[in-house]
């Protein structure tokens, strides 16, 4: 882990549809740079459970099966950012959505974020938006090909990482199951949703010429490779 008092990251934003293994890459970089990942779905699940303001608005509007507005994700968002561990920068994970979403992260950063941490009357310093990109049909495969154990939760394919018996666990031999979220018809339907809600937060940042593309179709650990390259490219010294 990069010594903290070194090394300031910044925010990072991983763009990218299901299946492009933004969890997988998120995990490396908390793991290499000691950041930590920012959940706007766990967020929002913490608020609701330890039943806080934000929280308790959030639940009345999903129990009427709403979508939470910007306004409560926006507030969220927010308080999780300004806590220490955020400081040195932080890894978005389900955020921003939509352009209007990237907009406001852009002027909270500006207002409420690097304002304070500007060493030496230095540059803001913008976020690293790294967009994943996957072939449409390797994400086909990708997420219809997943199997799930339902005791241990272990993840098979079968295309890329079969089990050792075809439809079995490899731990316990329990059979495996194709969650309903991995059926194709629903991956399909998941992935034109992406494509018409997310495109516009891409072509927010290429505008801006701060979208960073990376072959995701690559071996795991060559994604990782050319990530950590991008961002050590953009971090800032101390």
């Amino acid at each position: 882990m990069v010594n903290e008092t070194v090394r300031r990251i910044g925010p990072v934003v991983l763009l990218g549809p299901p299946g492009a293994g933004k969890g997988t890459q998120a995990r490396q970089l908390v793991e290499c740079y000691g950041i930590p990942q920012v959940s706007t779905g766990e967020l929002l699940r913490d608020h609701v459970a330890r039943g806080t303001r934000l929280g308790l608005e959030a639940k009345a509007i999903m129990d009427r099966g709403e979508l939470v507005p910007d306004e409560l994700i926006y507030g969220i968002v927010a308080g999780r950012l300004q806590q220490p561990d955020c400081r040195r920068g932080f890894v978005l994970d389900g955020f921003p959505r939509t352009a209007a979403q990237a907009e406001w992260l852009d002027a909270f950063l500006r207002k409420e974020f690097f304002e304070n941490q500007r060493v030496d009357g230095r540059r803001e310093c913008a976020p690293v938006v790294i967009q994943l990109a996957v072939d449409y049909t390797q994400l086909l495969l990708r997420l219809t090909g997943r199997r799930t154990c339902p005791t241990d939760g272990r993840i098979y394919n079968i295309h890329f990482q079969p089990p050792k018996v075809n439809g079995l666990c490899d731990v316990d031999g329990t059979p495996l199951i194709t969650r309903n979220d991995d059926r194709e018809e629903v991956v399909r339907e998941r992935l034109n949703v992406y494509e018409e809600q997310t495109r516009p937060v891409a072509d927010y940042y290429r505008g801006q010429g701060r979208l960073v593309t990376v072959n995701a179709d690559l071996p795991v650990a060559r994604v990782t490779g050319e990530i950590f390259g991008v961002i050590d490219a953009c971090s800032e010294i101390h």
